[in-house]
């Protein structure tokens, strides 16, 4: 009798389990996707959430995150507000109506963001007021954006 051995696959990449985790079960159990990132997301000048506490307000600073929330409240007058997540916390982000409205097709709908703007840093409440915006979503692609949204 000739017993016949199950193939060998091959071990899933980092990124592969990553994805897997997003998938079932929303978050990763293993590293952040922007930890794995972040060699690439260095080498563009772009800080962490944790780097902002040391600079000074005012400077003109770029973060990236995993878009988790997008706020338009109707007393903000037309002040738009997003989450951006790192492997370091969540960066708070301030859209001005008129930033807003021209980088409107890179916010909406996109997984990962990349905002260039001003550091507003008052008693330790960060924010960055945007200025630039680029999606990045290609960086992670077929990671489900998990953002909740309030128009």
């Amino acid at each position: 009798m000739r017993v016949i051995q199950p193939p060998t696959l091959p071990r899933p990449s980092e990124w592969e389990e990553i994805l897997r985790d997003y998938y079932q079960l929303g978050l990763s159990t293993g590293r952040h996707p922007l930890a794995v990132l972040r060699p690439r997301l260095r080498s563009l000048g772009i800080l962490r959430r944790r780097d902002l506490g040391t600079i000074s307000s005012g400077s003109l600073v770029s973060v990236s995150g995993l878009v988790t929330h997008l706020q338009h409240p109707q007393t903000a007058k037309g002040v738009v507000f997003a989450s951006l997540e790192d492997e370091t916390g969540i960066n708070n982000i301030i859209f001005w109506p008129g930033v807003f409205e021209a980088e409107r097709p890179n916010i909406i709908g996109t997984t990962l963001l990349v905002v260039s703007g001003l550091l507003q840093n008052e008693q330790g409440v960060i924010h960055v007021v945007a200025q630039r915006v680029e999606d990045y979503s290609h960086w992670v692609d077929r990671l489900p954006r998990k953002s909740r949204d309030f128009h």
